[in-house]
């Protein structure tokens, strides 16, 4: 579906008040019934009807009566709720064309007030050309029930968090801006795909800092399971910066091995057969590195160890499960010091001794109990403080408290809320 944002500019503050009650009601209803969608909306003189109407002619929105009236949201519908928020945010104020579409994504152009230019990646899962995603991707965990929208929210999240990631770690990555819902806005990168550049001045550099890149992911604790011409961009300097990141996984996968060597091959058959590259000269500079290599020059996955960090712990990337976790917290030297030659504090040093480290921890975990009564001390006066506004208000206005659809509805007529209320009143 094109993504039309002149259609933006005319909706109102009911409109989005709509499209929101749906989106809220999607939680756990794959076809929102129109009575609920009006109750959330809360808009006067039943206007919610006449917005749906709009929204339905913009084609934000879907009508089902199958079994029930009905509404859903359209991924143009979720698109402009993403797009307002982002826009009230100010991350951006202006909506270019769109520089790319891949099989579960759209990647547009947008500006800053300042006239800077930036990239938006809408992420679409679900279209026909890719619709085994809760057999090849564990976006849902042990959740069974899902729709497209939500799957779509849980790789933006999971890109953002790679993304920032690996330019914290000093990897060519582009810059992750901000993110909402399923839509994820970076830094444009001044360049193009490999599978566009037909002739490179230095291909044996290139190659090699592709492959170098990959060998430092798996030393960082992940695999790009993607990693091929399609995935990496390459401007007029030939500097190269990787991009497309959800699919990630642990080298603690179970299918981290074949992931890794993929990736390798992609890159060795790419190079081979649009540059005629020859790789004999190439793996003696890999030869050279401290990994391991097979008989054809290639990068070996058993020879890397994570020596410079625990990336897939940090992100919980695919495959890392509490076992690794376990083994790591075992690894790790009863006492650490940072950069500055400090002692890191959650550590002790054994000259310590056992009565340090208790008189540590008993104090420690006071602070916890402290920090934790305040909490339940501040959750308390909040719910008084919202029963006592709402026995007030009943009070008032003579009717009955507001309760969840899910409680007990009283019977009892007008006596019934009278005592109610005079109960709650005399609690006070």
């Amino acid at each position: 579906m094109k993504l039309d944002v002149d259609v933006l500019r005319y909706l109102s503050k009911e409109d989005f008040r709509v499209l929101t009650a749906v989106e809220m009601g999607m939680r756990n209803h794959e076809i929102v019934p129109s009575d609920l969608i009006d109750r959330i909306a809360s808009l006067k003189h039943g206007g919610t009807y006449k917005v749906l109407k709009n929204l339905l002619k913009h084609k934000l929105l879907h009508h089902d009566s199958s079994k029930y009236d009905g509404f859903r949201l359209t991924y143009l519908g979720y698109d402009f709720l993403a797009i307002k928020t982002m826009v009230n945010r100010g991350v951006f104020t202006a909506v270019g064309r769109q520089i790319g579409v891949g099989k579960e994504s759209d990647i547009f152009e947008v500006a800053r007030e300042d006239g800077t230019v930036m990239a938006m990646k809408l992420h679409r899962l679900g279209r026909t050309s890719f619709r085994a995603v809760k057999s090849k991707r564990d976006y849902l965990r042990h959740r069974s029930s899902y729709n497209w929208l939500y799957l779509s929210r849980l790789a933006a999240l999971k890109e953002f968090a790679f993304m920032k990631a690996l330019e914290e770690h000093g990897f060519p990555v582009p810059n992750a801006v901000d993110c909402n819902r399923h839509c994820v806005v970076m830094s444009l990168i001044q360049g193009y795909p490999l599978v566009q550049v037909k002739q490179l001045q230095n291909p044996e550099t290139v190659f090699e800092t592709i492959l170098g890149l990959i060998v430092r992911l798996a030393e960082h604790g992940l695999i790009h399971c993607d990693f091929n011409e399609f995935n990496i961009m390459i401007d007029d300097d030939e500097k190269v910066t990787m991009i497309d990141f959800p699919q990630m996984v642990s080298v603690s996968h179970r299918n981290a091995q074949m992931y890794f060597d993929r990736d390798i091959e992609c890159i060795f058959k790419f190079f081979g057969k649009r540059f005629n590259l020859s790789f004999e000269e190439c793996s003696d500079d890999i030869d050279d590195s401290e990994v391991d290599t097979d008989e054809s020059g290639r990068p070996s996955f058993s020879s890397i160890t994570k020596t410079t960090g625990f990336l897939d712990k940090e992100l919980a990337a695919s495959g890392f499960t509490r076992k690794d976790q376990d083994d790591i917290q075992k690894e790790e030297p009863t006492s650490s010091c940072n950069e500055e030659g400090q002692v890191d504090q959650n550590h002790h040093t054994p000259e310590a001794g056992q009565g340090g480290d208790s008189e540590s921890q008993n104090s420690s975990n006071e602070e916890e109990d402290n920090q934790n009564a305040d909490e339940n001390d501040a959750e308390l006066m909040k719910s008084l403080a919202k029963q006592r506004r709402r026995a007030m208000a009943a009070a008032r206005k003579g009717r009955k408290n507001i309760a969840s659809r899910n409680s007990y509805k009283d019977k009892g007529g007008k006596s019934s809320n009278n005592s109610k209320i005079q109960k709650q009143l005399s609690s006070w």
